[in-house]
């Protein structure tokens, strides 16, 4: 099976982090969420891209200890030095679910395209595999946002593959400089109207049309910010809606 209309989850979520470690994790219900929305059947094949950490040993054991226990069955699609599948077109539009791992962004989308995989992504993406991801993974699909791929001090980013016709903020809530860049970048001109995620929230889109915002904790938000006919900034709250 597969999602009834191109389908795109964009957040600032994934994994719920445990007591041992940074690798100690387990999947936030966004997955549940992404299977349904792919009528996945009762094992739900996942495939996890993590290009925008160079595709660390690390992060793949983690993520894979992650699903470890679950109804999930996970591979991954790595890039560096070279693809560890033959034919990965083949393999991703088998999925029912891709997971885009958060890092740099501006990394990720120009290894994607030195590789072709923007295409396949695409095509994917139009087939009704769920294309999702975090932070990297979540600006990538839109047309920019603020990035930390330049440097600890964030800079906008207007590269991406720009599917998703607006700007794209994450972690809105917990990194004080994303706010008022996303403000400026808007303010500006440089990003079209944009939609940003506190942590624990995501965007789901249907085609390119936003359909709601989810939560997999209480007190965070998403926001619309749009430039007003006079210049003006304005930032309008979406309500998510709270997931199991």
């Amino acid at each position: 099976m597969a999602a009834s209309e191109p389908t795109i989850i964009a957040t600032s979520m994934g994994f719920f982090r445990g007591d041992r470690g940074p690798y100690d994790l387990r999947p936030s219900p966004v997955f549940e969420l992404a299977a349904e929305l792919a009528e996945a059947g009762p094992q739900p094949q996942v495939c996890y891209l993590g290009q925008a950490v160079g595709d660390q040993p690390t992060s793949l054991t983690a993520v894979y200890g992650a699903f470890a226990d679950t109804r999930f069955r996970l591979s991954h699609l790595a890039l560096f030095p070279m693809p560890n599948v033959e034919d990965v077109r083949a393999h991703l539009l088998a999925q029912d679910v891709i997971w885009v791992g958060g890092g740099s962004v501006a990394n990720l989308v120009a290894v994607w395209r030195v590789h072709g995989l923007d295409e396949i992504l695409h095509e994917c993406w139009q087939a009704g595999v769920v294309l999702a991801g975090v932070s990297a993974g979540s600006i990538c699909w839109h047309v920019g946002g603020a990035t930390d791929s330049f440097g600890p001090r964030l800079r906008g980013f207007t590269d991406g593959l720009a599917w998703l016709p607006y700007g794209n903020g994450v972690h809105y809530d917990s990194e004080g400089q994303r706010r008022p860049l996303m403000h400026e970048l808007v303010g500006d001109g440089t990003l079209p109207t944009s939609h940003c995620t506190d942590d624990g929230v995501g965007l789901v889109y249907r085609g390119t049309r936003l359909v709601e915002a989810i939560a997999d904790r209480e007190g965070v938000s998403a926001y619309e910010v749009s430039r007003g006919a006079d210049g003006s900034v304005r930032e309008a709250v979406i309500a998510p809606r709270r997931l199991g």
